[in-house]
């Protein structure tokens, strides 16, 4: 098992840059996929970033890239999630979740960490 903490949230300029953080815990990080989600007010959840176990392949969705990186130091069991050019839209709640298996349902989720970009 693993437990997930977000953490780097708050509020920002739009234009502006944040990085969150997921740590987590465990000596099996390396063994799983890590994605960050995030779901602002009134709307479904979406993806916005995965990342492999080693680190070498991600995927962003359309409405980020460009904009976000994401990044993981296994040695620190942490995945960091650097985000630039911060829109409002971006504004929402950003949770970090794994999985062991890649295509099967993500099953550690972290309580999300509060981000807000004003205009």
């Amino acid at each position: 098992q693993v437990q997930l903490v977000e953490s780097g949230g708050g509020l920002v300029q739009a234009g502006g840059s944040l990085t969150l953080s997921c740590a987590a815990s465990g000596r099996t990080f390396s063994t799983y996929f890590i994605n960050w989600f995030r779901q602002a007010p009134g709307k479904e959840r979406e993806s916005v970033a995965a990342i492999s176990r080693n680190g070498i392949n991600t995927y962003y969705a359309d409405v980020v890239k460009g904009r976000f990186t994401i990044s993981r130091d296994n040695a620190k069991n942490t995945v960091y999630l650097q985000m630039n050019s911060l829109k409002a839209e971006d504004t929402a709640g950003y949770y970090c979740a794994a999985r062991r298996i890649e295509g099967a349902q993500y099953g550690y989720w972290g309580q999300g960490t509060r981000v807000t970009v004003s205009s």
